[in-house]
């Protein structure tokens, strides 16, 4: 049954159009993920859905009687109103309770003034998940949210039977939750029936559809301006009609290309000395954040940082940066280490600053792979247009802002780079971009993180904290880790005594290796290539650039070939088992550099 429509919206800031004549139906028990890079109007949306906020045109017909439930990135609370006066003392006081539980939160006497942003937006769900609601709209609800409470807030949203719309950046959190996808290009709203997984698939489609249309308008337009060059008159209606027809095709919109961040990874030579810690002890209070540890991090390591809130990772990382010292042990810093720092709080900017000086501030011109390119052209690869560029940083929206400081850290002449919540503001395609861009750094990688789909993409090794001083060490990224534990709690539930040997030495930091015999035993066995495979690891980079160049080519002879029907067949075949053997060799290239990179991190171990 249909709750609500978007009809024909349109909404300006500005001089930035945001909706443009946008539509949208939403059905009853939808499951909405609502994505798009930031500052296209997500949020927006989401306070025109809740009554916030007035399209420019169009409307917004919701059911009668309907009732929504928002919970916005910033919630603004009561004065001087603690936990439990917040939460209330009726009914609906006592499930926000039992959601705080939930969420971590037990000691209802607290001010709300006291607690972190992150607590204070889970104080702001618990209560709206206890309201009572027909539609939830939720914005960026996974955000300060730990693995054990984004699957509980999974759970919660996959029983409801309601409508739910919801922005988020959290991929697998989309793929679990959703059955629709709506995403926001260029003022329009284009829906997808599907999860986030299906929803790639399903754009792939509609860009393939939208630029084959346009590959076809623009063959007939060349043919029309032929047949018009050769001299026709417009005396007969169908030459009139021919005429007409060449104008409407000259005034037709090619597809919008949709642009993603470009980044280059910046070469920085790095000594044999990184950063070590050594028997490194941290506390707050009677709160232990590190007991003892000692570790070392290896050159071009990426590892993800996981655990429950409030476990001591941020503070981890601001160790790392230098900004806080340990109570005892040291951390040594090469001499040839640069460190960025991506920090997890705000940070503050001048409003008024242009963003082209804001990058400025840090180099007129910034060194690439591919030279020296200009302030502004890097601005322009962060996908801030020449308009953008020259307006007060105050115009940005909260994740542009992001995008901005990210674009500042990456700048620099770094070969350490810190990532605290990296995911959290930053909108889906830049942060595949960001993966890419990590995979191919050349340095030391340590990123804090809830973002199970990050870290798979990322991490080779994952140290989780357990909220005592201490961290457990594991191979590989966030689904590698999951494995892990699942393997070591049924070893445990079926008496294994080296399932315990190992989980109490990883307890203890990587200096300490007391593993029983029986594990020594179930290590894997010595990777390597065989003959053919070495050979075609060498060759499959050239072999995958010579299918993409025939790919071009092809595509270069149907455009010319385009009203020969017979010759424009043949090429469609060999384009279709073109495609087929690169999505083949693609799919090896996967498997071989995967294995090269396991069999580099085991020459390491053993070293």
């Amino acid at each position: 049954m249909n709750i609500m429509n978007i009809e024909h919206i349109s909404k300006i800031f500005g001089e930035k159009t945001i909706f443009d004549d946008a539509s949208f139906g939403i059905q009853e028990g939808d499951k909405i993920g609502i994505v798009g890079i930031n500052g296209t109007g997500k949020t927006t949306l989401l306070r025109m859905i809740a009554g916030e906020e007035e399209p420019d045109a169009g409307q917004i017909i919701r059911q009668n009687q309907i009732k929504i439930a928002w919970l916005p990135q910033n919630p603004v609370f009561p004065e001087h109103a603690t936990i439990l006066s917040y939460a209330g003392e009726d009914e609906t006081g006592w499930r926000v309770q039992s959601n705080l539980s939930q969420l971590d939160i037990t000691d209802y006497s607290v001010p709300l003034d006291e607690l972190s942003g992150g607590q204070r937006r889970k104080v702001a769900l618990a209560k709206v998940l206890a309201s009572d609601f027909d539609v939830l709209l939720l914005d960026e609800p996974t955000n300060h949210l730990d693995s054990a409470m984004i699957s509980w807030l999974e759970d919660y949203l996959k029983n409801y039977r309601g409508t739910v719309l919801m922005v988020t950046h959290d991929r697998y959190f989309l793929d679990q939750v959703t059955n629709k996808i709506l995403e926001i290009s260029h003022g329009k709203m284009y829906s997808y029936d599907s999860n986030y997984s299906g929803f790639l698939e399903l754009k792939a489609e509609r860009e393939e559809m939208a630029l084959a249309s346009e590959r076809k308008r623009q063959s007939i337009l060349r043919m029309e301006l032929e047949w018009a060059k050769r001299g026709c008159r417009a005396r007969t209606t169908k030459q009139r009609a021919r005429l007409e027809r060449l104008e409407a095709l000259k005034n037709g919109k090619a597809p919008v290309q949709v642009q993603n961040v470009e980044m280059d990874s910046i070469e920085t030579r790095m000594g044999k000395k990184t950063i070590e810690l050594e028997h490194v002890s941290k506390s707050f209070g009677n709160k232990s954040i590190l007991d003892d540890y000692s570790y070392i991090f290896l050159k071009n390591q990426k590892v993800g940082i996981i655990g429950p809130n409030g476990c001591g990772k941020s503070t981890f990382m601001k160790m790392l940066a230098g900004l806080l010292e340990p109570d005892s042990g040291s951390i040594e810093i090469g001499e040839t280490v640069r460190i960025g720092y991506f920090a997890q709080e705000e940070q503050e900017m001048d409003e008024r600053q242009r963003v082209i000086d804001y990058v400025k501030d840090i180099g007129e011109y910034i060194i690439t792979r591919d030279g020296r390119i200009s302030a502004s052209q890097m601005l322009e690869r962060f996908l801030f247009t020449p308009e953008m560029q020259y307006s007060p940083i105050g115009k940005l929206s909260g994740g542009e802002k992001r995008r901005l400081y990210l674009l500042g850290v990456l700048s620099q002449n770094i070969n350490v780079l810190l990532l605290d919540e990296a995911s959290n503001s930053l909108d889906i395609p830049t942060l595949t971009i960001l993966e890419d861009y990590l995979n191919s750094f050349v340095g030391i990688v340590i990123a804090v993180s809830h973002d199970r789909y990050f870290l798979d993409n990322v991490a080779d090794r994952i140290l989780e904290f357990d909220g005592y001083g201490h961290i457990c060490q594991y191979e590989g990224g966030y689904t590698d880790y999951l494995e892990a534990c699942q393997k070591r709690t049924t070893t445990a539930m079926e008496g294994g005594t080296g399932a315990r040997t190992v989980e109490k030495a990883a307890g203890r930091n990587s200096e300490k290796k007391t593993v029983s015999k029986d594990w020594k035993q179930n290590r894997p066995v010595k990777l390597k290539f065989t003959y053919s495979e070495q050979k075609e690891f060498e060759t499959i980079d050239d072999t995958i650039a010579d299918l993409e160049l025939q790919l071009e080519e092809l595509d270069s002879e149907m455009m010319k070939n385009a009203t020969n029907s017979g010759k424009l067949n043949e090429l469609m075949k060999e384009k279709e088992a073109t495609e087929t053997m690169l999505n083949e060799k693609m799919e090896r290239w996967v498997y071989l550099n995967d294995l090269a990179e396991r069999i580099e991190a085991q020459k390491r171990e053993d070293k």
